[in-house]
């Protein structure tokens, strides 16, 4: 499952660079951004994130201040990460419980050791139900279960629907493959399958056969282990006719 975050902070640059180095884990997924303490309040409260990156480098009280009214609205608060371009705040900041805090410019190894401490803390399910894709300031919330297929399309990443819809999301077939669910296998450079769907293995044409529409997916060689798993996984599920 993804975690997803809201961005406090009035700096477009800032918030595009955070965004990039965000998008290397592949599960952190941006629902909202503000740009000041009342409208943090608000997006807090309606999209309930997992973290929230708050700019401290100005008005750090009145976001100290935002942090202490949630608890009059919220049970369950987010994670909140400080970044600053100095560390003025950073006493604040643990005294707020701020569970980091971030100086500018970013640092690759600190937000690394940062998100790996998150993720400890919050472990997310393995069984992943819902998967955020984001194409630039459009986001689409899909159930897996209705995934067929993932295609690739150079750097991104097509997701084929079982009602037919095809969405788009900006991030490579290899990011996707870390985050689906078990039941989600790559069979071909190009092709991850959910094997919830699969009716047909034919070795003789190095195809898959979906369930639905009769849609044909090639393997390939270098895959061919995943699809012998897989073929070994079905057919433990499978009533076995005699010849």
């Amino acid at each position: 499952m993804e975690y997803s975050y809201v961005i406090i902070n009035s700096d477009a640059t800032s918030n595009l660079q955070l965004q990039h180095y965000l998008e290397e884990y592949g599960d952190f997924c941006l629902i909202a951004q503000a740009r000041s303490a009342m409208e943090g309040i608000n997006v807090i409260l309606k999209h309930s994130p997992d973290v929230v990156f708050v700019d401290l480098s100005e008005k750090a009280y009145e976001y100290f201040q935002m942090v202490t009214e949630l608890y009059q609205y919220a049970t369950d608060l987010p994670i909140f990460i400080g970044i600053s371009k100095s560390k003025d705040h950073a006493y604040e900041a643990i005294k707020n419980n701020f569970f980091d805090y971030w100086l500018l410019p970013y640092n690759e190894f600190n937000i690394r050791k940062s998100i790996l401490k998150l993720k400890k803390l919050m472990p997310k399910e393995s069984d992943l139900q819902t998967l955020c894709l984001k194409s630039y300031r459009d986001y689409h919330y899909v159930d897996t279960s209705d995934i067929l297929y993932l295609k690739a399309d150079n750097n991104s990443t097509d997701f084929v629907m079982k009602d037919g819809n095809i969405i788009s999301a900006y991030k490579t077939l290899k990011t996707y493959q870390q985050q689906l669910p078990k039941n989600f296998v790559r069979i071909h450079q190009s092709y991850i399958l959910n094997t919830n769907y699969v009716s047909r293995i034919n070795y003789g044409k190095s195809i898959c056969t979906l369930k639905l529409r009769k849609l044909q997916l090639p393997f390939s060689k270098s895959y061919l282990e995943n699809v012998d798993q897989l073929k070994k996984a079905l057919s433990k599920t499978s009533i076995h006719s005699v010849n």
